[in-house]
């Protein structure tokens, strides 16, 4: 995930009750962890995108997956480039395979079509981004959180779901996701991973968007993401963390102001609960309004119900006279 920086030092950033030789590291550390590097071409007559490893890739994922198991992050970065690439190529097939083109090409680097259109983080810092957006965003998550995947043997997550890796085609209104360099543990649940993937999209906004904004772009996206169990799990991972574990979040929220991600902390689970009431609410007033079929009728008991009735018929039908018994007597 690259960093965010608009023209500031991460240094001058941070929060200033950090020790500034803690900054001055964690900048560093943060600035290091470029594993991989991108280019676009031409390739065959399709514009391409190609995403090469860099040097020393696999030591650096390693030195960053330590940080996010000391810290208690649950993402880790794919330290193998082998299957870094199949995974790479497995989700960009899964999810685009549709219209674009994915492949492996050499021993570190995979090629894959460019998406038309811009990522909603463009969108967000241009001024651009709107209700139609972030709506496209939330369908395109809640497709791609049905989707099975073998290497969760459950339901797939993104692991690293910023709005920079949500590409936008105002043609289609179509969003998709691109950028699988991060996987979340295995051993979350799903709707635990799925939680984080709706959290990393909402810390953009988070440390972001402008105040008369920002709510109502939040209520944009979550409205249109239709998984209620997912959103109520979301609710359990508004807590800011402690110890080691600010520092990515620090890089989440593009390092705003520390007050005010709390406040709109805050907020939010204000909102996903009020949401969760509202659905609720919703959902009991959809029951209470369904009608009884116009194909059925109230029994009393002891009321013969219609096939019952047919059979009978059917036997009257059937016998010689109405005096005549439909079996001859018993021979003894």
């Amino acid at each position: 995930m690259p960093l965010r920086e608009n023209g500031t030092s991460l240094a001058e950033r941070l929060t200033p009750l950090v020790p500034q030789a803690l900054t001055n590291a964690t900048a560093t550390f943060v600035d290091s962890l470029k594993i991989s590097s991108t280019y676009e071409k031409v390739r065959r007559g399709r514009q391409v995108v190609v995403k090469c490893r860099n040097v020393y890739s696999e030591q650096l994922a390693d030195l960053a997956n330590l940080y996010f198991r000391i810290s208690g992050i649950p993402i880790r970065f794919w330290s193998n480039t082998k299957d870094w690439k199949r995974w790479e190529v497995k989700c960009f097939k899964m999810l685009n395979g549709d219209r674009f083109r994915a492949c492996t090409s050499g021993r570190k680097t995979i090629c894959v079509d460019k998406l038309p259109g811009e990522s909603l983080w463009e969108h967000m810092n241009r001024g651009t981004l709107t209700r139609q957006m972030l709506e496209a965003a939330a369908r395109e998550y809640c497709l791609a959180h049905q989707l099975w995947s073998d290497e969760f043997a459950g339901p797939w997550s993104h692991g690293d779901a910023s709005m920079e890796n949500v590409m936008y085609n105002e043609k289609t209104d179509r969003a998709r996701l691109i950028d699988f360099e991060l996987i979340h543990e295995k051993s979350l649940p799903a709707k635990s991973r799925q939680a984080d993937d709706l959290l990393v999209f909402l810390l953009d906004l988070i440390g972001v968007v402008p105040t008369r904004q920002w709510l109502p772009f939040t209520l944009y996206f979550l409205n249109a993401y239709e998984n209620s169990r997912v959103i109520a799990a979301l609710e359990n991972q508004l807590a800011l963390p402690s110890g080691m574990g600010w520092i990515w979040w620090g890089v989440r929220t593009s390092f705003g102001n520390p007050a005010k991600v709390l406040r709109r902390l805050a907020k939010l689970r204000d909102v996903i609960a009020n949401l969760g009431r509202h659905r609720a609410i919703a959902a009991k007033r959809a029951r209470k309004r369904r009608r009884a079929s116009i194909t059925c009728q109230e029994m009393s008991p002891g009321m013969p119900s219609a096939s019952s009735r047919t059979l009978a018929i059917s036997d009257r039908a059937k016998a010689a006279s109405p005096g005549m018994p439909r079996r001859f007597p018993t021979k003894r």
